[in-house]
C-alpha cells in the first residue's frame, strides 16, 4: 500500500527540520538528515536509497554514515542475498539522546574543563590577573558542575534518567 502524499510531506518536513536543528548539536545538516531518515524508516536502507531519498552526494553520504556508525546512532546490517551495506538507526530515543549528549560533552565541555584545569594555576598578582583568575574560577566551577551533572545523567538507567531530566525541567 502506497503512503499518502500528506504522510510523505510530513516525513520530508521532519527530516528537513531534524537537519536544521542539528547545528545546535554540532552536527552538519546532511548527517542529521541521514539520521532522521533512518530513524523513521521501518526497514534498513542502503546508501544508494539514502542518497536518492535525500538527494545528497555519495561521498558525503558515505562519510556521514561512517560517522553515525562510529557515534552509535546507526548500525550496519546485512540483508540476505544482498551485497550492499544496509543501515538502520538506533530506535531507543533515550539512548539516542544519551549518545548525542555524550558526543557534545566530548566536543564542547571536556575541552573547556581541560583548559580550566590548565589555567587554574595562574597567580593573581595584579588587578588584571585578579579578574582573570576570578572569572576562570567561576567558569571552572560552572563547567565542573555541568560535567558532574551530565556524567550522572549519562551513567544512569532509563527510568532514573527520565526522573532526573523531569526534575531539572520543573
Amino acid at each position: 500500500m502506497a503512503c499518502s502524499p500528506e504522510f510523505l510531506s510530513t516525513k520530508r518536513e521532519f527530516i528537513e527540520r531534524w537537519g536544521q536543528i542539528s547545528s545546535s548539536w554540532g552536527v552538519c545538516k546532511s548527517m542529521a538528515q541521514i539520521h532522521a531518515l533512518l530513524l523513521v524508516s521501518p526497514k534498513p536502507l542502503s546508501a544508494t536509497c539514502i542518497i536518492d531519498e535525500l538527494n545528497i552526494s555519495s561521498g558525503g553520504a558515505n562519510t556521514h554514515l561512517r560517522d553515525l556508525v562510529e557515534w552509535g546512532l546507526i548500525y550496519k546490517c546485512e540483508i540476505k542475498g544482498c551485497r550492499k551495506d544496509y543501515y538502520i538507526a538506533e530506535k531507543d530515543i533515550l539512548k539516542v539522546s544519551k549518545i548525542i549528549l555524550e558526543n557534545r560533552k566530548k566536543r564542547e565541555l571536556d575541552p573547556i574543563v581541560e583548559l580550566m584545569n590548565q589555567v587554574d594555576h595562574q597567580q593573581a598578582n595584579c588587578p588584571d590577573s585578579m579578574e582573570f583568575v576570578r572569572i576562570i574560577q567561576e567558569i571552572k566551577t560552572l563547567s565542573t558542575t555541568i560535567e558532574n551533572t551530565l556524567d550522572s545523567i549519562l551513567n544512569t538507567d532509563k527510568h532514573r534518567m527520565l526522573n532526573t531530566l523531569f526534575r531539572l525541567v520543573q
